[in-house]
């Protein structure tokens, strides 16, 4: 049975306890013949940020980043000697004797997750903490770490159903590689901008719809507040008619999206 992760972006605000518990386990620790030591400048879990929208409508994801553990891993194509292998639980391997010197195994990932110690002279990333699952651990320190719970573990079977009803989808299916790291809430484009009345007031609770003119999904929210709204989930590359209902009033446009967009102050007089 694979093991493996699902990072549900809508949880996480970027508290980088998934990374201080990944540094608190590997640095200064060596868990031959899992790993060496991690440097203290590596990431082997990291959490970039994605920021979208312009002021003042922005929107921030943090995407939590370890090794893929791919079904198809281009390091272990690109390895020599059997120095990448995968375990039978599906979690690939860097042994840390035979890769010595093969800086093509971090060359290879197309997700840029394995680091290169140029000390050690040996490729490393992210082990799932196969040394603590093989002691009885049933979850990696990052995902045990994690306060809000973005971060689940376990065996593909039974987490299948969790996969397929969340929508969660593995980042850069176009690599080819079949991660089996999957996401919920993966960054797409977003219409966004600002309701107000025929006074100039910010108007809070409109109703405003996006629908895809090629028949497709139609994604709905509501001003808050400050007559702010985001319309995101929406496809690139699609036109959108756009619907803003409040104060009676009722306004609708045709968006085509390339990338995000932003209205600015649509005014119901």
């Amino acid at each position: 049975m694979s093991k493996v992760m699902i990072v549900n972006l809508t949880k996480c605000f970027g508290c980088d306890t998934c990374v201080v518990a990944c540094k608190d386990e590997f640095v200064n620790n060596d868990w031959s013949p899992y790993s060496k030591p991690q440097p203290r400048k590596a990431f082997w879990m990291s959490l970039p940020t994605v920021e979208r929208g312009t002021i003042p409508r922005l929107r921030v994801n943090y995407i939590a980043t370890p090794c893929m553990q791919c079904e198809n891993p281009p390091c272990q194509t690109a390895a020599k000697n059997n120095a990448v292998y995968t375990r039978s639980d599906g979690i690939v391997m860097i042994d840390p004797v035979k890769s010595v010197g093969q800086k093509q195994i971090a060359d290879s990932c197309p997700y840029g997750v394995i680091y290169w110690n140029q000390e050690l002279n040996i490729p490393q990333k992210c082990t799932f903490c196969a040394h603590l699952l093989d002691r009885g651990w049933t979850q990696p320190r990052c995902v045990k770490a994690c306060p809000t719970e973005a971060l689940s573990f376990g065996n593909y079977e039974d987490l299948q159903a969790t996969i397929q009803q969340s929508g969660a989808v593995p980042s850069h299916p176009e690599f080819g590689a079949k991660p089996r790291v999957y996401y919920i809430g993966l960054p797409k484009t977003m219409i966004t901008g600002a309701v107000v009345d025929g006074k100039g007031d910010c108007l809070e609770g409109a109703d405003i719809t996006a629908k895809d003119t090629a028949g497709g999904a139609t994604v709905r929210t509501k001003s808050n507040v400050f007559g702010h709204f985001y319309l995101d989930g929406l496809d690139a590359k699609k036109t959108y008619e756009v619907s803003i209902n409040g104060a009676g009033k009722t306004k609708t446009m045709t968006v085509t999206l390339d990338t995000d967009k932003e209205l600015g102050d649509i005014v119901l007089s």
